[in-house]
């Protein structure tokens, strides 16, 4: 389970389970990084119950 934050400048991919992580950045900043990995890990409950409802599981 993961999810793509993308930006003008690029693109981070963090894993959702077993925690929240960053898997792969195309382009961003450390800063874009960290601010991304804050709304990921504010929101991260939302976000595996919104994968499941369009994924299954």
């Amino acid at each position: 389970m993961h999810v793509h934050v993308e930006c003008a400048d690029g693109e981070a991919k963090f894993w959702l389970e077993p925690a929240v992580a960053l898997a792969q950045n195309y382009g961003l900043t450390e800063q874009q990084v960290k601010t991304a990995l804050g709304y990921v890990e504010a929101n991260a409950d939302a976000i595996r119950a919104a994968w499941k409802t369009h994924f299954g599981g």
